[in-house]
């Protein structure tokens, strides 16, 4: 028992003992590790590119130096094209500046253990420097800086089937300020190749294709219709030209139809389209030309209402042949809009002359008052009798609210001879005025014989235009 014992003592010493030792020499080689990582670079160290594990400072400024000297940067340029410059072109040199040693000295080299599984990578641009003249120089020498193309933007396309997104065009302009920050950044970390494509050294479009891929699509949708205006001897045509300038965004960015685009139109048609009160050239019975405005004879487009139906026509898709919603409507649509049915009143000569078209059917005196108005009226209502101020008076003509023309059995005017009246249009000039010197109408109205207005009543309707110059 005594030496079954003492031998279970010996072994247990022994094991001891190899325990004590591996531990003293796992300490001697940790302390040794952090020794020697005190002046060498941990494994998996890289100085600007190159591989420097287990080196001292010496060794990698000497192997920075070295690789700098036979340095050739390879540059990537748009198309496959490839260029370089080598360390002798621009004077790259490296230069220590205590940088590598200030990185040997921050490494954890207590924790070497560790560095087996990882790698670090350090960057010392400062110790490495070119002549910034000849650096200049060769970048400007570099083919990719010659003959560069512009880039073009993509844009939407109007073709005869609508629109159609031309895409852009990248060109080969170079961004000279960005190539120079790029490549001096290369040269003096060690980078041996640079992409001027994926580095952003082109002078890039604006817009690309994919960009405007939804507003055409968006564009074709809501321009695909024409509506055609019908103004007579006139046309307007709305189509994908014109409504795409009506077209804005809304809150989400999409494109939308604007209806204020629109309204704007409307009052452009009317504008150029509506003529009450405009000036007018008229031809009179004796042959002379004179200018007419005023009154309230015309066309007039309904804004509010014709700008919401053409915004509904375009959403809906309705291509049309339409007029415009009218306010109110006169005898003709062509340019001339009096037409060759009208009453025509010289103001100055106290004459009328009523034409149904374009012939002369009644041509008599008239009597009227200072306040008479002169422009382009119609005949807006014919009553048998009305009353005027303190009378009632037959046949009357309305051509305002409150005025008119009608008969008196009092009034006696000049009459044209047969042979006159044929004249019409003619230089005659007969005297319509000598039985009326101390006559006037009521309120500005006209007065005709009884007899003359009753065959004017008969003729004249409704709309007729009234047109009364001086």
């Amino acid at each position: 028992m005594a030496e079954e014992n003492t031998g279970m003592s010996r072994g247990r010493k022994i094991l001891v003992g190899f325990i004590v030792v591996l531990f003293l020499l796992t300490i001697g080689a940790y302390f040794f590790g952090v020794y020697y990582f005190t002046e060498h670079f941990l494994p998996g160290t890289q100085v600007n590119g190159f591989n420097c594990s287990y080196m001292t400072q010496e060794e990698t400024e000497k192997l920075l130096a070295e690789e700098t000297s036979v340095y050739i940067l390879a540059i990537q340029t748009r198309g496959k094209g490839r260029e370089s410059i080598s360390a002798d072109e621009i004077d790259l040199k490296y230069t220590s500046d205590g940088s590598v040693n200030r990185m040997l000295h921050e490494q954890k080299r207590f924790q070497w253990f560790l560095a087996f599984s990882q790698h670090k990578s350090w960057e010392v641009p400062s110790s490495v420097t070119y002549d910034q003249d000849k650096f200049e120089q060769v970048i400007d020498s570099l083919n990719c800086m010659k003959d560069n193309q512009e880039p073009y933007d993509a844009y939407i396309k109007q073709n005869d089937d609508g629109f159609e997104v031309v895409p852009e065009v990248e060109g080969t302009k170079i961004d000279k300020e960005k190539l120079q920050k790029d490549i001096s950044n290369a040269v003096t970390t060690g980078r041996t190749l640079v992409d001027l494509d994926v580095d952003g050294c082109y002078v890039d479009p604006a817009v690309y294709g994919d960009e405007l891929t939804e507003d055409c699509e968006q564009m074709n949708e809501l321009t695909d219709v024409v509506v055609t205006y019908d103004f007579s001897d006139r046309k307007e045509t709305v189509d994908r030209t014109l409504i795409k300038e009506w077209l804005s965004r809304d809150e989400d960015g999409n494109l939308m139809l604007d209806h204020s685009a629109i309204a704007s139109y409307v009052g452009q048609l009317a504008s150029k389209y509506d003529t009450v009160g405009i000036e007018r050239s008229f031809s009179t019975y004796d042959n002379r030309e004179v200018t007419v405005s005023g009154g309230t004879y015309g066309w007039l487009i309904d804004q509010p209402k014709e700008a919401d139906a053409l915004y509904q026509a375009i959403m809906d898709k309705k291509t049309q042949v339409r007029e415009p919603v009218y306010a109110q409507e006169a005898a003709s649509r062509d340019t001339n809009d009096i037409g060759y049915s009208y009453v025509e009143v010289n103001l100055t000569d106290r004459r009328l002359v009523l034409y149904k078209s374009g012939n002369p059917v009644v041509d008599t005196g008239i009597a009227i008052s200072s306040s008479t108005p002169d422009g382009v009226y119609s005949i807006e209502e014919k009553k048998n009798q009305q009353a005027v101020g303190n009378m009632t008076v037959d046949c009357w003509m309305s051509f305002t609210d409150d005025l008119g023309i009608y008969g008196d059995p009092g009034f006696e005017p000049g009459t044209a001879t047969e042979s006159e009246a044929d004249s019409f249009g003619s230089s005659s000039e007969t005297d319509f005025s000598s039985d009326m010197t101390d006559w006037s109408s009521t309120e500005g109205c006209i007065v005709l014989s009884e007899e003359a207005a009753q065959e004017l009543y008969q003729n004249v309707e409704t709309g007729m235009p009234v047109v009364i110059y001086k």
